[in-house]
């Protein structure tokens, strides 16, 4: 008995010890804290504390417009930055006419940093599409354009579908110097032709002061006028570029430059790169072409003090008959999605809040927020900054609610619109009549479309 009973008591101490040794070896690794075994004991200065998570950096976007920083988009991003440190948002500027363009695709497509981009044209936008560049939102169910921004949003569809939001009023309307027109006893106009405009201009031009200037980008705007109602293809299918109205409005542009001397000849507008808005605000044109962009430096008293109040008209038509008429307006500014973006989730949540009301400083700039959800009051506050009392406001509110002209976005492919720009500028450099101008356009649309 005792024999047996030693037997298994020395069994019992070996595996007891077996059992002690499988445990020092696996202490590192058990998840026991406080233990004092010296080997397993932190070195000198080693955390005994399980690291802390690295925060993750935030999202960076990038969005390209045509928008001066500080005359809105900065605002924007920074409000946009402070509520959501997440996704953080940097605003590059390209100018809006043919070179910044260029700068803007050439980066789409060359792979740098554009994440959302603002197209100012349909055109631009088409190409853009075309490329490969906008992306098309359909994939996105959570927002409605056509029910945050009305009718007038179908004009941005390709094929049905949105490439991009717009996100602004697009006013474009004639300003006028409303002291020079009480001084001539002139009425403000709500609706008037070129051949008024002409008549204007004649009365109102002074030494050292045109009576009518154009800015360059919507200068052509009446030929699209024109050619949305009559449309830009005959029946026949054939360039329709030849329309008496639109070989009208060149020949009335051609005689208050050469014959009434009431505004600048073509030629030196652009040799001279002249900056009609500046003329205007110095008092140097009466009449001024443009659009709501005016207001960013029309509010600026710093670099253009002024004296004087500015009354708004809608841009004249061709026709007597005003039920034929087609402004250029709508709303516009359309914001895509670069669709090479590695971050189109992000990006689309900025597109939405920057359309709903984020973009209310932007109106300092002349920008309006088309949607229903916007707080229009604030943003024409903003509009007008302190200086509304340098403005008439019954026009300039008639301009931008209260007509009930129809609109159109210009849609018009961007070889067409340099075969039309080529051409036209031989007209107005006197190197051609306006029946040949016409005659050119149309054998060079008309093989354009062969082409097609």
């Amino acid at each position: 008995m005792r024999k047996w009973t030693a037997t298994a008591l020395i069994l019992m101490l070996c595996l007891l010890l077996a059992a002690g040794c499988a445990s020092n070896g696996n202490n590192g690794n058990n998840g026991n804290k406080g233990s004092s075994n010296a080997t397993n004991a932190p070195s000198e200065g080693a955390a005994t504390d399980k690291p802390a998570d690295k925060p993750k950096d935030p999202v960076k976007l990038t969005m390209w417009g045509g928008v001066p920083a500080e005359s809105g988009p900065q605002a924007v991003v920074d409000a946009w930055n402070k509520e959501h440190p997440e996704i953080q948002v940097e605003y590059v500027r390209y100018v809006n006419d043919d070179a910044g363009n260029l700068k803007l695709d050439t980066a789409l497509i060359s792979g740098q940093s554009a994440d959302l981009f603002v197209n100012y044209t349909s055109t631009a936008l088409q190409k853009r599409i075309e490329s490969g560049a906008a992306m098309d939102l359909s994939v996105f169910t959570d927002y409605s354009i056509d029910e945050k921004m009305g009718a007038d949003a179908k004009g941005w569809q390709v094929d049905g579908k949105y490439y991009g939001v717009p996100t602004t009023k697009s006013a474009f309307f004639v300003a006028l110097n409303k002291e020079l027109l009480d001084e001539a006893g002139l009425e403000i106009p709500k609706s008037w032709t070129w051949d008024e405009l002409r008549e204007y201009a004649n009365k109102l031009k002074g030494d050292g002061r045109y009576g009518y200037v154009s800015h360059m980008e919507p200068f052509s705007d009446p030929l699209d006028s024109v050619l949305e109602k009559d449309g830009y293809l005959k029946a026949d299918g054939t360039s329709n570029l030849d329309d008496p109205l639109a070989v009208a409005w060149m020949s009335t542009m051609k005689a208050m430059m050469d014959e009434d001397k009431s505004m600048p000849k073509y030629g030196e507008q652009l040799t001279s790169k002249m900056p009609v808005d500046a003329e205007f605000l110095k008092g140097n044109a009466a009449i001024l072409n443009i659009g709501a962009w005016l207001l960013r430096s029309s509010n600026n008293m710093t670099d253009y003090p002024r004296d004087f109040t500015i009354a708004f008209a809608p841009v004249p038509r061709m026709t007597e008959n005003e039920s034929d008429f087609i402004s250029r307006g709508g709303i516009g500014d359309m914001i895509s999605i670069n669709a090479k973006s590695k971050y189109t989730a992000e990006a689309w949540e900025f597109l939405k809040w920057y359309a709903d009301g984020g973009m209310a400083p932007m109106a300092a700039g002349g920008r309006l927020p088309a949607s229903k959800d916007a707080d229009a009051d604030a943003a024409m506050k903003a509009l007008l900054g302190d200086h509304a009392d340098t403005y008439d406001i019954d026009s300039l509110q008639y301009v931008l609610f209260g007509n009930d002209i129809p609109t159109y976005v210009r849609s018009l492919p961007q070889q067409v619109m340099d075969i039309r720009s080529e051409e036209y500028e031989k007209f107005f450099l006197g190197a051609q009549t306006a029946e040949q101008t016409a005659a050119n356009m149309v054998k060079r649309h008309n093989d354009f479309l062969k082409q097609k």
